[in-house]
């Protein structure tokens, strides 16, 4: 309890809300001047890629330049850049080249590989957190990356990229316990049911380079999440901590990981688990398109703010079950989704920070990346957007 009191008191100190630019922000939610005008697709995912290109501007002359800046944050403005989710950005600016013809993109993506290439360790891993000394390899941040790197291979024939993402998969083999399940390598040291979105891209790396120890590993894996799954379709081992309940980002990473790795099997136990969690938590959505933050089991709504980075997950995973497996009924949970987001998103011309982003939370004080804009929830939105425009998955789903 006291060190409960001590943080909270700490909080000010932390993010400094008495900054003019932070105090604005709170009162716009408090007020609910921060809902924005609902645009076009088009116009909503202008305004996120143009925002993760500035993220990515932020490490010119850096020593992690060429990575994506994590984000924009109260307390520490623009942050380093971030291995993890610099890595699945390469998709999103490669898909974004072809729907807004920016060309530049595509230089943009090389800039992020080349980065990528750079830090990756002699033993295939990837450094953890934002790469600095004595970052530890992540099970799950290794695998982002190697989405990344699947990305320069099929996209700009760099063979170099396959090797990488091979290298980085027999590495999390080697971490690998005997169920599936990676007890080693892992965020606060605790297994976690959402690596299946690294189990994807093992099963990716190992059908596209006919390594069939990489494919057998991440089904291994997937099998194990399954396990992990309760009567009401929520999975257990979820949340970020051994003691915590998962944020709609980890529940949504988790079912993403489950019905891409289903889809490319051809596997419907797994698509059926999917499908039961994608449909309970369809169900948990308000009309306003609006998810909670966290969930517990039976899906009982455990915060009052929403994870914006969460439901732009989870309205890629309705708009893909839709398409994929003709449940059109889900569209209506992905537009509502996505509309909810557009009206969270600024765009204000000013070519800043909060121009074009997406919060954490909302409002920006929730516990999920609280006071901040994180690079992923932008990337997220803009796949959301894209796959709804195209029709076509992000990344794409080439076996070979």
């Amino acid at each position: 309890m006291a060190n409960t009191l001590q943080k909270l008191i700490a909080l000010p100190f932390r993010y400094k809300p008495w900054r003019p630019e932070h105090f604005s922000i709170i009162v716009d939610d408090l007020k609910g001047l921060s809902k924005q005008p609902v645009n076009s697709d088009e116009v909503h995912l202008k305004a996120a890629i143009d925002w993760l290109c500035r993220a990515q501007d932020q490490r010119t002359g850096q020593p992690d330049q060429g990575g994506v800046s994590a984000g924009w944050s109260f307390e520490d403005g623009w942050l380093p850049s971030y291995p993890e989710t610099s890595g699945y950005i390469v998709e999103t600016f490669l898909a974004a080249e072809k729907i807004l013809k920016q060309s530049e993109l595509a230089q943009r993506a090389q800039r992020i590989i080349d980065w990528e290439l750079s830090i990756q360790n002699p033993d295939g891993s990837f450094p953890g957190h934002f790469g600095e000394s004595g970052s530890k390899p992540v099970i799950f941040n290794t695998g982002q990356i190697m989405h990344g790197m699947l990305a320069g291979y099929l996209n700009f024939q760099r063979n170099e990229c396959l090797e990488a993402a091979v290298n980085a998969g027999r590495w999390m083999i080697s971490k690998q316990d005997d169920d599936g399940c990676w007890r080693q390598s892992v965020h606060n040291d605790t297994p976690h049911t959402y690596n299946t979105r690294a189990a994807w891209a093992l099963l990716r790396t190992g059908l596209i380079a006919n390594e069939k120890a990489l494919v057998d590993a991440a089904e291994k894996n997937i099998r194990w999440a399954l396990t992990q799954q309760t009567p009401s379709g929520w999975f257990k081992t979820n949340a970020f901590t051994a003691d915590g309940l998962p944020f709609t980002h980890n529940i949504a990473y988790a079912i993403r990981g489950i019905m891409e790795s289903g889809l490319l099997l051809e596997n419907q136990e797994m698509l059926n688990a999917a499908i039961k969690a994608a449909k309970a938590q369809a169900a948990q959505q308000r009309q306003d398109g609006w998810l909670a933050g966290r969930y517990a089991d039976n899906w009982q709504q455990q915060a009052n703010y929403c994870c914006l980075t969460g439901l732009a997950q989870m309205s890629i995973i309705w708009l893909r079950l839709s398409q994929a497996c003709n449940l059109k009924e889900l569209e209506q949970n992905a537009d509502a989704g996505i509309r909810y987001l557009k009206a969270n998103q600024p765009i204000t011309g000013k070519k800043d920070h909060r121009d074009g982003a997406i919060a954490g939370s909302a409002p920006i004080w929730g516990r999920y990346s609280m006071f901040e804009y994180p690079n992923w929830a932008a990337k997220f939105f803009a796949d959301a957007l894209m796959t709804r425009i195209s029709g076509e998955p992000i990344p794409e789903t080439a076996r070979s």
